[in-house]
């Protein structure tokens, strides 16, 4: 069609600013904190290397925290992204479905009784809980007629969600030792991660985001509903099953490395989608693309707001991302 060249066109700008946006937004995390370093010294200590104390503190602290945010960043967008068109619902993402809680079940289960205080040691338990609250949500879901529905889905996941933290809950009054533990990874947090956890979930994200890639043309054509996606050929069961074991496993790797963050699955998809439009081909890479900048540039101005404490990036995620969706809602650009 005529109108379709300018379409991929303008989508293939909005990716180059998005490109570059995330360039910034590295280079401020890099850059910007307690104590502030020049992008002159921060591109000389990655190039260089250097053992000055600029140096260090780039290489030891500030690498792996900028690291985990994009990894964390995408993960989450891309989770929030694919839950949203399984389940044709525009305020689905990962802590709505209860995947998130899960993942917090199995860290606080860690903490409690198996002895572990260590994020890296963490991030098994939160793969774990976040697999067995995709599984238990989907098979409420897929009980009875029709198979799972995106009302079914959403229902059967607010009652896991409601179940799993009547469970943290229960653990944490009953193990206070490991209440402030746990306080520590629930506010979500990006900072004082170190390389080792990068190293350990970063296949889970590879493998996570090959499967959500692989159904991006079945979610375009569920979308129009899904008698319309049989009638296109699209095996529905097969594109929510792959769906949703990769958005379920970038969820573990989200919540595992960061805790459970808040906003970057529900309101990166919508603000992707206002970007580049509905086509999961483009809208998957946008939200992957947006999902860090968003995390990173929260995670910065959470340094700098009350010097010389920082804010969790989670929490401020939610500050930030409040008004785009507000905007966005507003603008009716989230899909009814």
């Amino acid at each position: 069609m005529p109108a379709a060249a300018p379409r991929r066109h303008r989508r293939a700008l909005a990716t180059a600013a998005a490109v570059l946006a995330l360039l910034v937004a590295v280079l401020l995390s890099l850059a910007v904190g307690a104590r502030t370093i020049p992008p002159s010294a921060v591109l000389d200590a990655l190039l260089h290397g250097g053992h000055s104390d600029a140096a260090e503190v780039i290489r030891q602290l500030r690498v792996p925290r900028t690291l985990i945010g994009l990894m964390v960043g995408a993960a989450l967008a891309l989770a929030g992204t694919v839950f949203q068109g399984i389940t044709r619902n525009p305020i689905a993402d990962p802590g709505i479905l209860g995947i998130s809680q899960g993942a917090s079940v199995g860290v606080v289960l860690a903490i409690a009784f198996a002895g572990v205080h260590t994020l890296t040691g963490y991030v098994w338990f939160a793969f774990a809980g976040a697999a067995v609250a995709s599984v238990a949500v989907y098979a409420i879901a897929s009980r009875g007629r029709g198979g799972a529905t995106p009302v079914k889905l959403a229902l059967g996941g607010a009652a896991i969600n409601a179940l799993l933290v009547s469970v943290t809950m229960a653990v944490l009054t009953t193990k206070a030792s490991a209440l402030d533990e746990f306080r520590f990874w629930q506010v979500g947090s990006i900072g004082g991660r170190e390389a080792e956890v990068a190293q350990q979930i970063w296949p889970f994200l590879l493998v996570g985001t090959v499967l959500v890639l692989s159904v991006a043309r079945g979610l375009d054509a569920l979308a129009l509903g899904e008698d319309v996606a049989k009638g296109l050929g699209q095996k529905v069961a097969t594109v929510r099953i792959v769906g949703g074991i990769g958005a379920t496993v970038l969820t573990g790797v989200g919540v595992a490395a960061a805790g459970p963050i808040a906003f970057i699955g529900l309101a990166v998809p919508h603000i992707a989608r206002a970007i580049v439009g509905s086509d999961h081909r483009w809208l998957l890479p946008m939200a992957a693309l947006t999902g860090p900048v968003m995390l990173l540039v929260s995670d910065v101005i959470g340094r700098i707001v009350f010097p010389p404490s920082e804010v969790p990036a989670g929490v401020m995620t939610a500050l930030i991302g409040v008004p785009f969706l507000v905007t966005l809602v507003r603008r009716k650009a989230v899909p009814a």
